[in-house]
């Protein structure tokens, strides 16, 4: 877990550091700052879905997962619940932005071959160079995201330390399942959600990305039933 204590504090100290540096930023300069960071999401997007060997998998996993995120709106949901938690301190319409902040920020860090095998090695004791690797990109992407979008981000540090700490000491029982196959599918699946992030800091999409989450759960489903129709490269 030490690994993931440490990305977590480097997230914070990250986001800490954009902090001060949005404070004294023109709210134009801001506003730069987020379409920049928006073709740089687009690009990490890219590179990371035209890896993907088995394009039926992401499509199947991309059509079937968003329609179950719009059939139980989560995306409308987690926004509302944000709102409402935020709104009395920063005031109405706020919540919004700190929760697209949180979403974009989760998945730039988190989503991944890095994130996964990097846990998974923790755990079972094969090393931590890759969380420690991940550790400084997470730091500086912190310093960036949070000078763009503002405190948001800060939550990604506690998305962190559940989510790869909960890979890190499930690893024993994850790792017979978790494929080099399947990590590569989930990789690409969740870069396009990432693609589709960097279109809406663009403004050229309105995505509700949160939606597009329960695709990641469809993926294994995908590549068992076309595997079972002999269509899995």
């Amino acid at each position: 877990m030490w690994a993931v204590i440490v990305n977590t504090i480097a997230i914070v100290a990250g986001c800490a550091i954009g902090l001060l540096v949005r404070r004294g930023l023109p709210e134009r300069i801001s506003d730069v700052l987020m379409r920049g960071l928006g073709l740089c999401t687009i690009v990490i997007g890219v590179q990371g879905a035209v890896a993907e060997p088995n394009v039926l998998v992401m499509i199947i996993a991309t059509v079937v997962g968003l329609a179950v995120g719009e059939a139980l709106d989560i995306d409308g949901h987690v926004s509302r619940w944000t709102e409402r938690l935020t709104g009395r301190l920063t005031g109405p319409g706020q919540g919004t932005a700190i929760a697209r902040a949180f979403v974009t920020s989760c998945l730039v860090m988190n989503v991944g071959a890095m994130t996964i095998v990097g846990s998974l090695d923790a755990g079972l004791g094969a090393g931590f160079d890759l969380l420690y690797t991940k550790s400084v990109l997470d730091f500086v992407s912190g310093i960036m995201m949070t000078a763009a979008m503002g405190v948001g981000v800060f939550g990604s540090a506690l998305f962190t330390l559940v989510f790869q700490g909960a890979v890190v000491l499930l690893a024993g029982v994850i790792a017979p399942f978790m494929s080099d196959a399947l990590i590569l599918e989930l990789s690409c699946t969740g870069s396009l959600m990432i693609l589709a992030t960097g279109l809406n800091m663009i403004e050229v999409t309105t995505f509700k990305i949160l939606n597009l989450v329960p695709a990641l759960l469809v993926v294994p489903l995908a590549m068992w039933a076309l595997g079972a129709a002999g269509l899995l490269a």
